[in-house]
Parts: structure tokens; sequence; C-alpha cells
């Protein structure tokens, strides 16, 4: 694969290089491709562009997109750059098709697409080239999920130099210019290669958020308040036509199909709720970040050493427009400097970003995607990439310090919370379950009756009072530790639901060897026939060293116009009568 490039000042000279191109560069033995990147989005300036490549290279196809700036050989180019791709094996292939999203839906669209890729089994990588969409695009990658498991998906959203438009082209040889278009580009063949990576490097600030409300990707609330207040409270960012601008720098930050996303708000509006460019799911757990100019540069030190190991013959970049803005106080492309001499390399600086992880194809925003791409094998150890300059980031930026301290403190006081959270939680199991059966204590199997009678006219319920028979003289014969083991076996019975209801039971220790059982939703004989189940699997229980043990048992379904105490006497009546009865047995009272 071989590039060449051509700066575009004005037909003439364009016209010209091209010429000189076509004289002196046969093509190789694979195919030919220009692309052509552009900052202007004047169709009469771009059909001039295409014109003359048309003019002296009728056969070959060509497509092309408006960029928030052009990357050629990771530096910034000039403002329309078109690159020619010589494919050199005749195995490789590619195909470009163009979908008017204006004129189709999208899930007509990405079928055609699936439907293409199975139509052309050469196909291992799928480049899209969108334009700024109206809604959100959660919908466009969800519908590419068929496709087959070893393609890669990448690329990025087409924009222009105002990174607060909405203006954004495509144009394709066969199908022409377009607003509302995406293009569609498959890769592949018997002898290529292609891998695909991200790169963030923006980190978590201060608290998590959870998205209590939204519809698609319409951001409604975080933790029940505005999802605006959050910028406003934390960020002092003020609800008007500035927004998107100001939140560039400050994306949400969330796990996503088990990958990190970025997310930049588009706008604001009136109600506090935020426009984003993809669905927020309720319940993602969210946070604002900040990029870190350390972070940024050791994730691109590390992925660019894998992707020399790739060896590719070219790179294609999609970079996102609010990554130039962040290193406003150096070059633009700073950041992507260690690929520059592993090889060739183009693209722009985008609008949104895709990329397929894990089978799963999302859109990012603040990232940085690139695309390695290689004919054959290997050819030769590719020079790994140069250390750069830490000079530049040495003195690192107050702010960049002050961020740093807010997300280490906030760390620390969430995970404070968490461990109050489960000291509270202990505390609150202390005070209602009782320290020898780990059941209910009579004080919340109370609480739990009386809750219940409060609602006895919607849903009816029965309690079941029980009593270990003779358990004095095991105490006395045996000792008191083989007596809670007794106890603890017949509430490990109470614990066990097969011999009561599914749900709904409630079961506690009374005192001593006494139990109370709340059995809602249940009558009485259905609560007569649960208690003879507990009767006959505790009077089947075997202990060491001591004789089986038997329980007693009363039953009694609440009235409308019952008490707490007189509910709870006459189960109590119940019990009695099963002790005076012959014990072991059950009464229903």
């Amino acid at each position: 694969m071989r590039q060449t490039q051509f700066a575009y000042q004005d037909k003439a000279s364009f016209a010209e290089a091209l010429q000189s191109f076509q004289r002196n560069h046969a093509a190789g033995s694979g195919p030919r491709l220009f692309q052509i990147y552009s900052e202007v989005l004047d169709p009469a300036v771009i059909a001039d562009v295409t014109g003359t490549i048309e003019e002296y290279f009728p056969e070959t196809p060509y497509f092309g997109c408006s960029t928030s700036g052009n990357i050629i050989d990771c530096e910034l180019s000039e403002n329309i750059t078109v690159v020619c791709t010589d494919f050199e094996l005749p195995t490789t292939q590619f195909a470009i098709f163009q979908y008017d999203m204006a004129k189709l839906s999208v899930d007509e669209i990405t079928a055609q697409i699936v439907e293409e890729t199975r139509k052309n089994p050469w196909v291992k990588a799928v480049e899209m080239y969108f334009t700024i969409p109206e809604g959100s695009t959660t919908q466009f990658c969800d519908g590419l999920k068929d496709l087959r498991d070893d393609i890669q998906i990448f690329g990025g959203v087409t924009c222009s130099d105002d990174i607060t438009s909405d203006d954004s082209c495509v144009f394709t040889r066969a199908f022409g210019f377009s607003e509302t278009s995406i293009i569609i580009v498959f890769y592949g063949g018997e002898d290529f290669y292609v891998d695909s990576i991200k790169v963030t490097g923006w980190k978590p600030l201060g608290r998590k958020f959870h998205v209590t409300k939204s519809q698609g990707s319409l951001l409604q609330e975080l933790d029940g308040i505005p999802a605006y207040e959050v910028y406003r409270k934390y960020l002092n960012i003020k609800n008007d036509e500035n927004f998107f601008y100001n939140t560039l720098e400050f994306p949400l930050f969330y796990e996503h199909n088990d990958t990190t996303i970025l997310r930049t708000p588009v706008s604001s509006n009136a109600d506090g709720s935020i426009n984003m460019t993809s669905d927020m799911d309720i319940g993602s757990v969210v946070r604002i970040s900040y990029g870190d100019s350390r972070t940024i540069v050791e994730s691109i030190r590390q992925d660019s050493q894998g992707i020399a190991d790739f060896a590719p013959d070219v790179l294609h970049i999609f970079s996102c427009a609010a990554r130039r803005t962040f290193w406003t106080n150096k070059e633009p492309t700073y950041e992507i400097q260690p690929f520059h001499d592993i090889s060739a390399s183009c693209g722009f600086f985008s609008h949104g970003e895709f990329l397929r992880t894990k089978g799963k194809l999302n859109q990012h925003n603040v990232t940085l995607v690139i695309a390695a791409m290689r004919e054959g094998e290997k050819k030769e150890a590719v020079k790994r990439p140069e250390t750069q300059d830490d000079n530049m980031l040495s003195r690192v930026p107050l702010v960049s310090r002050l961020a740093t301290f807010i997300s280490v403190t906030s760390l620390e006081l969430e995970n404070t919370n968490k461990q109050l959270e489960l000291v509270n939680d202990k505390l609150k199991m202390a005070a209602i379950i009782d320290g020898l059966t780990g059941l209910y204590n009579r004080k919340e199997i109370q609480s739990q009756i009386e809750e219940a009678l409060s609602r006895v006219d919607q849903e009816q319920f029965s309690l079941v009072m029980l009593d270990i028979d003779n358990f004095k003289q095991v105490n006395d014969t045996y000792g008191h530790q083989e007596g809670d083991m007794v106890i603890v076996a017949l509430a490990d019975i109470l614990r066990n639901r097969r011999v009561g209801q599914k749900q709904n039971v409630s079961s506690g220790r009374w005192g001593g060897e006494e139990f109370m059982v709340l059995l809602r939703g249940t009558d009485a004989d259905s609560a007569a026939y649960i208690a003879d189940l507990m009767r006959e699997s505790f009077a089947n229980t075997t202990f060491k060293g001591i004789r089986p043990q038997t329980v007693s048992l009363g039953v009694t379904q609440a009235r409308k116009d019952d008490t707490a105490d007189s509910l709870c006497s006459r189960v109590d009546m119940a019990l009695y009568k099963a002790k005076k009865g012959g014990k072991n047995r059950v009464e229903v009272e």
C-alpha cells in the first residue's frame, strides 16, 4: 500500500500535480483510490477538486468529507488535502457505498450494510464517514451487531472548522455531494490485514452520578436533578448558546458495552435537560471527566508500540475536534507524533468517533481512533516510536494539579461513604436480627405484624407460634450449649422456604425457645398445613448425643377487627391448646 498526498491550492496547480503524478506513478497490481479531506464546505470548490480528479483519472473511485482539520503523516495539513492510495496486491479489494439518511431509515441502511457484507465475504473492515446526524446514533450502532465478529468497524462524524456548527458533508464519485449521507467503505481481501484502537486519556473527576431520567439521547436527570445543574454547580457553565463549547473539555465518563465511553453534550435545554449524541440508559453511572496531559501521552506511547508491532502500511486517524482544542498550547497533532515514524497516515479532526470493541459498535467523543492497515505479511521490522520530550509536560498546569487533587479526594470520600454504608447496614441488621438464630428479633417481628394488620383489608395473613417441647429438660440434661444447638436447628427449618411459601414469609425469635412466623397472603387452613410441615421437619431432625426433639404450634388468621395484642393473644392460646393436647401437634384458634 502506497500513499501520495496533494495539497489543493487552486484548480490549475492541482491539475498540474495530478498530471505529473500520472506520468511518473503507475498504478500497482491492486486498485487505486482517492480520498479528499476538506475544511471547505463550498460545493463549488469541492466540485473543482473532484472534477479535476475525474478529468485525469476517469476510472478511479474517490470519496471525501468535510473536516475540522486535516491530518497527513501526523501533521496538520492544508484546508483541502487529497490522498491517493495505491494497493499493491491484486487480492486487495474495496467497495464504496453512500446512503442518504434523509431518504432511508436507519434500519434500512444498517440492513443493507449487513447484507452487503454477507454477499462479500472478503470484507475485513468497514470504515464509516457520517454527516452530523440529527439525533442519536445508538440505533445505527445496534443495527450493525449482526456483522461477522471478525469485521473491524471504525470511522468518524464529519464536521467543519466551526465545531459548534451542524454543517458537514460527504461526497463520492458514484453518488455525488450530500449533507445528509453516510459513506461506507469496505476493505479486505485474502492478503489484507487490519487492526484498530482507541485512546482517551481523559480521567473521571469528582463524584459519581446516576442517570435517573432519560429518553433516548435526551439526558434529563442525574441523581434526580436536571442534568444541566451538574455542569452549573460543579463547573459554573451557563445554560446558553456557548454550552456545547464550554463542555467540550468536560465530557461524561461512563462504562457502556464493556468499554469506557466519553460522551460530550451537544446542547442544553431550558428545562435543564441535555441533548447527547447517543442514548443514555437509566441506571448508568457517569462522572464528569477532564483531560490529563500525562495520561494521554502515556496511553498513546503504549498503544503506538502495539501499532508498530503490527507493521502497518497506512494509518487512518479519526481524532475528535475537542482534542485539537485541548492541545491549543501545543501543536494540535502533538499527541499523535509517536505514530509519525510507523507508517504513512491520513485522517481528520471529527465531531465524533466510532469503533467496534468486543463485538459492539460504539460512538465516542473526545476520543482518538486509529485504524492500521497492511497488505501481506510484515515486510520488515518497523521502527519503534521515539519517546516524546517530557520537557513540555514537566510543569503540570495548576488546573491539572487541582483536578488530580479533587479526583483523589473524591475517590477517598466515596470509599469512606461505602465503608459507612456497610457499617450502617450492619448496625441496622443488628437492631432487627436475633444474634443466636439469625432470624428477626421480637421487636422486628412485632413491627411486621403491626404493618401487616394495617393492610389486612387488602391482604389476608396468618400467624404461626412455635414452642420447643420440654426444652428445659434439654438444658438441664445436656447443657445450654446443646440447647442453643436445638434452637438454631429449628431456626434453620423456619429459614428454609421448602416448609413454607416461596415468598412473603417472615420468621422471628419470640423469646427463649418460642418463635413466631408471619405468613402473608395465607388463610388459616394453608397456615395449618405449613405449620405441620414445620412440625414434621423438626421431629425428623437428628442431634448428636441428644434424642430427637418436638415442637408444638399454634395457628390463627388475622381478622379485620384485630389489634396486635388480640391477634398475638389468640395465636398464643392456640399454642397453649397444642401443649395441653399432648404436644408435637398443631392447633388452630
